[in-house]
């Protein structure tokens, strides 16, 4: 480029805006302290939380009666176990991670354990008996409202759950 050229080029002009971050202030609850929450906020937050703890068990139990239903269909209808074993994965996932948040423990180690148990290429009949027995587990601790670790209930129904599927996965 010549001189000349370079001369006649047009400036461009730049501006900045240096916006204000106020996602501090917004996290503050509006008018709290920074970085604080609102006691009232709070609180609303925590009534909500109670009535969600005080449902799990009956949200629950539309899980593990779904469980119950996929397991009768892969008993009735094994040419359709894999496309149902996935729905199982699907179901066990969204319960691993619920559980402990509402005060059952045992429903996530058991969804945590139903999730590993049914990530198979191939179902065979010994899946469909480890799929039973997760979801007895599951039942126990729903209709005994068997929170937190169960205490001796909870060491119970985990032997009794390892114990099945050790039966069922020497079984293959």
């Amino acid at each position: 480029m010549t001189k000349a050229a370079a001369g006649n080029k047009k400036r461009v002009q730049v501006r900045y805006y240096k916006l204000r971050n106020r996602l501090k202030e917004k996290a503050g609850g509006g008018g709290g302290a920074r970085g604080t929450i609102a006691a009232d906020a709070l609180e609303a937050a925590e009534a909500e939380f109670e009535k969600m703890a005080e449902d799990y068990p009956d949200w629950v139990q539309t899980h593990i009666n779904e469980l119950y239903t996929f397991h009768r269909r892969c008993v009735d209808t094994p040419e359709d176990r894999t496309k149902l074993f996935k729905r199982v994965n699907e179901v066990a996932h969204d319960m691993r991670g619920q559980g402990g948040t509402f005060g059952y423990p045992l429903i996530s180690h058991f969804g945590d354990s139903l999730y590993e148990a049914s990530r198979v290429e191939t179902v065979l009949d010994s899946h469909v008996e480890i799929l039973k027995a997760h979801v007895d587990a599951m039942n126990a601790v729903i209709k005994g409202r068997v929170n937190g670790d169960g205490g001796e209930v909870g060491i119970e129904l985990r032997k009794t759950l390892e114990t099945a599927i050790e039966k069922y996965s020497t079984a293959e």
